[in-house]
C-alpha cells in the first residue's frame, strides 16, 4: 500500500471553496480504486493549511490513476475548481507506507482507549 499525503497552503477567506474541490477529489480517488482518508481543514491554529491522505494498493495502481490528470474530463472539472478559485495558495505531495498497530507486535500496541472517550 502506497499513501499520498498532501500538504497544502489554502486561501482561509476562501475554504468553501476549498471544501468543494476536495469533495469532488475523494470521490475521484475512491471511483478509481483508491481510499481516501479524508480532506483535514483548519480548526484552530494556523487558519491557512489543510491536509489530504489518501492511499492506493500500490504505486502501480496510484501510477494508473494519475495517468488521468489533464486528461480526463471529470479530473480536469475537478482541479478547474481549485484554478479558479485560486483557494489553494500552494501544495506538497509524499508518499508514505503506513505501519499500522495491526502489524505491532502486542507488547507495542497501545493500550485501547476507554470507551466513555
Amino acid at each position: 500500500m502506497i499513501t499520498c499525503v498532501i500538504d497544502y497552503v489554502v486561501d482561509p477567506l476562501k475554504i468553501d471553496s476549498f471544501e468543494e474541490f476536495a469533495g469532488r477529489w475523494m470521490e475521484l480517488v475512491e471511483l478509481h480504486g483508491g481510499y481516501h482518508h479524508g480532506y483535514f481543514l483548519p480548526c484552530e491554529g494556523a487558519s491557512d493549511r489543510a491536509l489530504a491522505l489518501f492511499s492506493f494498493p500500490s504505486l502501480r495502481a496510484y501510477e494508473k490513476y494519475r495517468a488521468l490528470f489533464g486528461v480526463d474530463p471529470e479530473f480536469v472539472d475537478a482541479d478547474r475548481i481549485r484554478d479558479t478559485s485560486q483557494c489553494v495558495i500552494r501544495y506538497d505531495r509524499t508518499f508514505m507506507r503506513p505501519l499500522l498497530s495491526s502489524h505491532l507486535p502486542s507488547k507495542h500496541r497501545s493500550a485501547e482507549l476507554p470507551s466513555d472517550l
